[in-house]
C-alpha cells in the first residue's frame, strides 16, 4: 500500500523496519563515532565537544531522513507492534507535530509533512494515544476475483488452470480454524512452486509453501479441507 502510495504520488519511499529493542538510534539519528574519535586524533584533543556532536557527525536514519528529505516522501512504519511502550511513545511527537527533538541539536521539524503508513500486525494492541493519530484502515483478504488477477500479474506466465486451482485452494484454508491464515503473499509463491514443479505436482505436496505451522499441516491433512481441489 505504501509503495502503491509513493508510485501514484511520485514521493520517495522511505521504510522503517520495527523490531524487538528498536530505539531512536536506529529509527532517528545516531552519532558516527569512528569519525568523531579520528577528529579527536587529528585534532590532538583540541576539538570542541560541541563540535563533535555536530551535523558533521550526525547519521540519519529513516524517521530524520523523512523529516529532512526535500520533496515529497511517503514513510511507511513496518509492523509497528514488534516494537515496545518507549518506542510508541517516542513517536507520538512525531506523528502528532511532524518534529523531533534531538538533545545536542535541538527541535527539527519537517521541511514537508510526509504521509506516513504504519502497519500492525496485531501481535499486541497498540496504545490508544498512538491511535488517536492514525486513520484505521482494515485490510481484508482479496475477493477470489480480485485475488486471482493479483496472481495473474505477479506471476506473468502461470496456467490459467494452475492460478485457478491454488485461488481456490487458498479460500478453503480460509474458512478453516487455522494457527496462521495464508495471505496473498502464500497465494502466489504457492502458484510460483506449482508452475516450477509441473503439472504432476500436488496441493498436498506443496502445502508448506502455504501453511507455515506444523499443526496447521497436521489440521488440514486430517480433516481434508482440500480433498477434491
Amino acid at each position: 500500500m505504501a509503495k502503491a502510495l509513493a508510485t501514484a504520488t511520485g514521493a520517495r519511499l522511505i521504510r522503517l523496519q520495527c523490531h524487538e529493542g528498536i530505539d531512536v538510534h536506529h529509527a532517528l539519528y545516531d552519532w558516527d563515532y569512528a569519525r568523531q574519535l579520528l577528529a579527536m586524533r587529528a585534532a590532538e584533543g583540541g576539538i570542541d565537544e560541541g563540535e563533535l556532536f555536530s551535523r558533521r557527525f550526525l547519521l540519519r536514519r529513516p524517521l530524520l531522513e523523512a523529516l529532512e528529505a526535500d520533496g515529497p516522501v511517503v514513510l511507511l512504519i513496518d509492523e509497528i507492534d514488534r516494537a515496545d511502550d518507549e518506542f510508541e511513545a517516542f513517536l507520538l511527537e512525531l506523528l502528532s507535530d511532524f518534529q523531533v527533538t534531538i538533545p545536542e541539536l535541538g527541535t527539527i521539524a519537517a521541511r514537508e509533512r510526509p504521509l506516513v503508513v504504519l502497519t500492525s500486525n496485531r501481535t499486541r494492541e497498540l496504545h490508544d494515544a498512538l491511535k488517536r493519530r492514525c486513520l484505521y484502515h482494515w485490510i481484508d483478504y482479496p475477493s477470489p476475483e480480485r485475488e486471482t488477477a493479483i496472481v495473474r500479474t505477479r506471476v506473468p506466465g502461470a496456467e490459467e488452470a494452475v492460478v485457478e486451482r491454488v485461488v481456490e485452494a487458498v479460500a478453503r484454508l480460509r474458512d478453516a480454524e487455522l494457527y496462521k491464515q495464508p495471505g496473498v503473499g502464500e497465494t502466489i509463491a504457492w502458484a510460483q512452486a506449482l508452475g516450477a514443479l509441473g503439472a504432476d505436482s500436488t496441493l498436498d505436496e506443496t502445502l508448506g509453501v502455504a501453511l507455515k505451522v506444523r499443526e496447521d499441516l497436521d489440521r488440514v491433512r486430517a480433516t481434508g479441507v482440500l480433498d477434491g481441489a
